[in-house]
């Protein structure tokens, strides 16, 4: 298939396998990179300004936790927008989502309680997270078979720069005389210069291309379809596969200065350091986990990745040593921040086209984003009972299933055109 500019795309197969990138599509990446890196600061934002947001509306830390339990719950939300994709094309969809987290974003710094915060955040996160989906999918479509894990792992790990940038700053908005309104307020300008920029961007050719072979019609799929097609067992096994990972990821993070403050008796300066040092070293190897993904595949990449990230979150919760303990959550960080690519290059590689949103969002969304938004409840309600420690450490089973379940149901994708991956018979 002939990409943007006329640079023709490389396969596995194919012996031009370092066919340069068009113009369009290093600008291409340089978009979707920039606008995934706003939807790793915002989602980081709350955990980092809770404890100033609590005493600022006056809020219990039960409310607290409702108030981020249901802001991720956003995420499931982000179904809707994800599936559009495939009825309103790419373009429009991604437009749409940039526009929709941009304003929710901005209108969080003005929220004067705490239904009115929990309402933007909802909204903001359910444009933000479908705003990523609908970027893996351009990536998918429009970068050459030989280097997608490669540029769908620079996008993740844009995100994962997002939230360290947040992490960093946060502290110091926080000191501004707008508290903690400033952490959403000052994203506003590098946004709206993102929603501007996207005005160069274009349909990906591949959705054009079926467009075309249709007559002209957009897809009009029904709500369950996919479900009940010859592709309901893929949509099922991967909505599994995103389940039991985020069991342990949305939490390995989420709860580790909780563990350390309360059960190592660490201080915030040391916690602050030990973050520090496991996002300056980690982020090198996040943005070479795309490269891992292309040049091992995705399913000896999985088992790197997944591997890693067991035996991270059990150390990062169980050693005493805080340079093991340091060292575990370098590790953990690299882990979390890498599987969202190897499961996106899975999930946009094994649908066609016409289906590759709607099993996007039923995958992700409706099934695996379940675990992003109960888990954190149950973890918190064991931990009363046997502590931090004990109950993350226990969540370092779930990525071990999750990859039984690759490594037994999905074929190998890399370096494949999508045509190809799409057809590939999965493992029953």
């Amino acid at each position: 298939m002939p990409a943007r500019g006329g640079a023709r795309v490389a396969s596995r197969s194919d012996p031009l396998t370092s066919i340069p990138l068009t113009s369009y599509q290093r600008r291409l990446l340089v978009f979707l990179s920039v606008a995934t890196f706003f939807e790793g600061y915002d989602v980081i934002a709350l955990s980092q300004i809770l404890p100033n947001l609590r005493a600022d509306l006056g809020l219990s830390k039960a409310t607290g936790g409702l108030l981020i339990a249901g802001a991720n719950a956003g995420a499931i939300a982000a179904w809707w927008l994800v599936r559009r994709a495939d009825w309103w094309g790419r373009r429009r969809a991604l437009a749409v989502t940039i526009a929709g987290y941009t304003f929710f974003t901005f209108a969080t710094a003005f929220a004067v309680d705490a239904f009115s915060l929990g309402a933007l955040q909802f909204l903001a996160r359910a444009f933000l997270l479908a705003e990523w989906e609908i970027s893996l999918i351009y990536a998918a479509e429009e970068f050459p078979a030989d280097r997608r894990g490669l540029v769908i792992g620079v996008i993740q790990a844009f995100s994962a720069l997002g939230s360290v940038l947040c992490a960093v700053t946060a502290p110091l908005l926080l000191a501004t005389p707008f508290g903690w309104r400033a952490v959403y307020g000052v994203a506003i300008v590098p946004l709206v210069l993102v929603a501007w920029a996207r005005r160069d961007l274009r349909e990906t050719q591949r959705f054009e291309q079926q467009v075309l072979a249709r007559g002209g019609a957009r897809a009009t799929a029904g709500l369950l379809d996919v479900l009940r097609g010859p592709w309901r067992g893929r949509v099922w096994l991967l909505g599994a596969i995103w389940f039991l990972s985020y069991c342990c990821t949305q939490n390995a993070m989420a709860f580790w200065k909780e563990f350390a403050v309360g059960e190592r008796g660490w201080s915030d300066a040391a916690v602050g350091t030990a973050v520090s040092i496991a996002a300056v070293v980690s982020m090198p190897l996040v943005f070479l986990a795309g490269k891992l993904l292309d040049v091992v595949g995705r399913k000896r990449g999985a088992l790197l990745i997944y591997g890693l990230t067991a035996a991270a979150v059990a150390g990062a919760y169980s050693f005493e040593s805080r340079i093991l303990l340091t060292g575990a959550l370098t590790l953990g960080v690299f882990g979390v921040a890498s599987i969202p690519p190897l499961l996106g290059a899975f999930n946009t590689e094994l649908f066609p086209t016409a289906l590759r949103a709607d099993a996007y969002a039923w995958a992700n969304n409706g099934i695996g984003r379940l675990a992003y938004v109960l888990s954190p409840v149950l973890v918190g309600l064991a931990a009363e009972s046997v502590g931090w420690g004990a109950a993350v450490r226990a969540t370092a089973v779930f990525p071990l299933l999750a990859l039984l379940l690759i490594a037994l149901g999905l074929p190998e994708t890399a370096g494949r055109e999508l045509e190809e991956t799409s057809a590939l018979r999965v493992r029953r």
